[in-house]
């Protein structure tokens, strides 16, 4: 089960999106990013793509980096998503 699903399950009214390609970035890209308060990019990298959509689309995103070889696990987006949520 995904963070998300966790998430719907508290009730929390949150959504997620998977870019296939970047180059160029989808074109409704900005006007779906436009529609939420808080925007979260969990990246296995230094935060690349936080840079080029804050850049891009003007929107204030938090970023989740992790380099260890390893993907993320589901309890450490879970965590920060509820963090989010809090604010």
């Amino acid at each position: 089960m995904t963070a998300v699903d966790r998430l719907r399950e508290q009730d929390a009214s949150v959504s997620h999106a998977h870019l296939r390609y970047l180059n160029p970035f989808p074109k409704n890209l900005g006007e779906i990013l436009q529609r939420f308060n808080k925007v979260l990019i969990p990246e296995l990298n230094l935060g690349q793509l936080l840079l080029l959509i804050r850049g891009r689309f003007l929107v204030d995103a938090v970023g989740l980096s992790k380099v260890q070889g390893l993907p993320f696990k589901v309890s450490e987006i879970l965590a920060k998503c509820e963090e989010l949520l809090e604010d």
